[in-house]
């Protein structure tokens, strides 16, 4: 068996207090393997970026745990898991959060400036995975002057950059033609089959299905389907 990416035991979380409290997740447990590009689909409202939010440390469960490449992650100290994150996890987010005021060569290299890499080869290292993602002809374009599909791209460079463990996506495919959409499928499919990393995707693009190692079925904060299949409810999603 390989070995464990993401180990969640018994993750529970809710919003609000009182009569208006909603419990999101309910009790999720399961093993995701590095080595393999899994995806999690459901309908809206099923938990799934809540569950991928607290997989990347950035929401923490009401109760549970979550085991990351070995480390318990909410075990970490605050400033712990921030340098923890830094240093192992990628995210890409729906919304693109770049910055107005940096090229987008310069915004796929934030993470390595922020780890300590010299401005310049950050910067070169942001360009070189902006052109594995087709937009090496853009690099010292800001990002008013792209597209919102090339803003994607540059936002999942973001997150290759300093080569994490985990990447996490939330719906990457979403505003990117066909043909985009799979040149950045296939590059995430190339970093989830190195060994010792793994890749988790929310989507609903069912036009990306068939290149999936795993499909995990949400629905109401509970795993309804677990393997290789693409669930019945999400052929035609």
């Amino acid at each position: 068996m390989s070995a464990a990416a993401i180990v969640l035991d018994g993750i529970t979380k809710g919003f609000g207090s009182g009569e208006t409290r909603v419990e999101v997740l309910h009790g999720i447990s399961s093993r995701i393997n590095a080595g393999e590009l899994t995806y999690l689909v459901g309908e809206s409202g099923s938990g799934k970026t809540t569950l991928i939010s607290i997989i990347a440390g950035i929401l923490f469960p009401d109760s549970g745990g979550v085991e990351l490449f070995g480390t318990q992650l909410y075990d970490l100290s605050k400033d712990a898991l921030v340098r923890y994150r830094l240093a192992n996890i990628g995210f890409i987010f729906q919304q693109y959060n770049l910055l107005p005021t940096l090229n987008a060569a310069e915004n796929a290299a934030v993470p390595l400036i922020a780890a300590g890499v010299k401005r310049a080869e950050a910067v070169e290292r942001g360009a070189e995975v902006l052109g594995r993602l087709g937009l090496g002809a853009l690099a010292k374009r800001m990002p008013r002057q792209l597209s919102g599909g090339q803003q994607q791209r540059v936002a999942i460079a973001r997150a290759l950059v300093h080569e994490p463990r985990l990447i996490v996506c939330d719906e990457p495919t979403a505003a990117l033609d066909a043909a985009s959409g799979r040149r950045v499928m296939e590059v995430l499919r190339e970093v989830a089959l190195v060994p010792g990393r793994a890749v988790l995707i929310v989507t609903h693009d069912n036009r990306i299905f068939p290149l999936a190692d795993r499909i995990i079925g949400m629905e109401d904060g509970r795993i309804t389907s677990d393997g290789k299949e693409i669930p019945a409810e999400d052929m035609h999603a």
